[in-house]
């Protein structure tokens, strides 16, 4: 515990943070147009309203400022473990749809998964640097129903995309949270810590 409020590891901290921001951004800005992308390839209406997707980890939270920084990391842990395994199956869904044909989506597809990916390794190393540990591996992400026609897939795929948007948004919000230094700290914060 010591170790993780010694002056290198609050300052290695805060450089993760700064990195997991600008990750988070640039994640946020390629979801985004890889929604255009889906919903221009799917043949879907933008504005399609979409219920929860069983799976799917929302990212809005209540009472959000109560909760601790090893809290919001576990939770961004593991929705981007969930976001990894679901768009995973949505690539896979994809190639069976359109072929081993090498569509604009297709690649979107697989540069956000790698993105998820990389992130997902990053919130790994914040929780190992605040000498938590990570928790296991994987979490058990619901398996779309077989039953699902071509349709319903589609708006499935579209609502994971928005919400890994949204977690996009929180998790920049939360490592600005988690950059701040601590009470009592002397450090000046940096630039990036700005709303």
């Amino acid at each position: 515990m010591a170790a993780a409020d010694s002056p290198s590891a609050g300052l290695r901290r805060r450089d993760l943070c700064s990195r997991g921001i600008r990750l988070a951004g640039k994640m946020r800005s390629d979801v985004m147009d890889l929604l255009d992308t889906y919903v221009e390839w799917q043949g879907l209406d933008a504005s399609a309203s979409v219920a929860a997707v069983e799976g799917v980890p929302a990212a809005a939270v209540e009472r959000w400022d109560e909760q601790t920084g090893t809290q919001r990391l576990l939770e961004n842990l593991a929705a981007y473990r969930a976001f990894r395994a679901l768009l995973a199956q949505m690539l896979e869904e994809q190639q069976e749809q359109l072929g081993e044909a090498d569509t604009a989506l297709g690649r979107a597809l697989a540069a956000v998964l790698l993105q998820v990916s990389a992130f997902t390794y990053h919130l790994e190393e914040l929780l190992q640097l605040e000498s938590r540990g990570t928790p296991s591996e994987e979490v058990a992400v619901p398996a779309p129903p077989s039953q699902l026609g071509l349709f319903e897939r589609k708006l499935r795929g579209l609502g994971v995309l928005r919400e890994l948007a949204q977690w996009a948004v929180r998790s920049a919000r939360d490592l600005r949270q988690l950059a701040k230094p601590s009470p009592g700290s002397s450090s000046l914060p940096s630039p990036d810590e700005s709303p």
